[in-house]
């Protein structure tokens, strides 16, 4: 963790609480995987990746008026990758980095963590292409980390061609082609909870991403019956459903583990069947909807 504080987003306060439980079970996921969890040590210290995440979410939020792109966000991705990852273990589903022999199981969590965690730290140089930029950016950060861990240099570039990809395909927009990409993407939209649109939304930009956001009260991930990953979103809003639609759904469609997800979506209460209100009245003002 960072010592001191430069350029740094202030958060609303129940995003420690989501840092907190998102680090805890990142550890809790890699006992027993040595080299992932030596890499978690390693990045979660490392002062250049602690200032992408600060970078990246100051253009995200504070210019663009986004959700979260920091480091609370990249920590739940990384903890939701884990998570369906240890789920399609359990279940004898191989990842392809694992079923081609590139390495063994600690290798394919280290894989799957540093994916997770650099995905989106591009968005400091723009949103556009941030796929791109955050590929670019971590590369000299693994070339750094990598060795670290491994003596083998053949070993250790092969593993970070599977985080490369993985970091750039998570942008719904392109294909995925391994197991790994489509872990980090699922993942990515996973990160949907009410957190993430309420700092847009108290800046006072109102649209259907921060709306919608905030109608999602909680996302589940556990094993499921009829595929082996079951993904349950709770929502105090019907709004929601847009987050459940065009940021997850966007992600699975298509991708290698289509096959392997399914989503169930419902609202809460279930009796008054009316949604709670999210807002009463927004004003249109220098090109903004401004919440009143």
């Amino acid at each position: 963790m960072k010592e001191g504080k430069f350029i740094e987003i202030e958060l609303p306060k129940d995003y420690d609480f989501l840092l907190r439980r998102a680090e805890k079970e990142i550890d809790s996921n890699l006992t027993g995987k040595p080299k992932a969890k030596k890499m978690w040590k390693l990045v979660d210290e490392d002062s250049e990746v602690n200032a992408d995440w600060d970078m990246a979410n100051y253009i995200a939020v504070k210019k663009l008026h986004y959700n979260d792109h920091g480091e609370t966000h990249v920590k739940i991705a990384a903890m939701n990758a884990l998570k369906m990852l240890s789920i399609l273990l359990k279940r004898n589903i191989l990842p392809d980095m694992l079923r081609d022999r590139g390495g063994d199981v600690d290798d394919e969590y280290l894989v799957v963590l540093s994916a997770a965690l650099l995905h989106d730290i591009g968005n400091q140089i723009y949103r556009a292409e941030h796929n791109l930029h955050s590929a670019y950016l971590a590369i000299p950060v693994l070339n750094r980390l990598l060795p670290q861990i491994y003596e083998n240099v053949e070993h250790w570039v092969e593993l970070r061609g599977f985080i490369l990809n993985a970091i750039f395909t998570h942008d719904a927009e392109v294909r995925d082609l391994t197991f790994e990409g489509a872990l980090v993407g699922i993942a990515d939209g996973t990160d949907m909870t009410k957190g993430r649109g309420r700092t847009p939304f108290e800046m006072g930009d109102a649209n259907i991403h921060s709306i919608s956001a905030l109608s999602i009260d909680d996302v589940k991930i556990f094993e499921g019956d009829k595929k082996p990953i079951r993904i349950e979103i709770v929502m105090s809003n019907s709004a929601g459903i847009f987050q459940v639609q065009q940021v997850l759904g966007e992600k699975i469609r298509g991708s290698p583990m289509e096959d392997c997800v399914e989503i169930v979506a419902y609202t809460l209460p279930e009796k008054p069947k009316v949604d709670r209100r999210i807002i009463s009245r927004i004003r249109f003002e220098r090109g903004k909807y401004l919440v009143e």
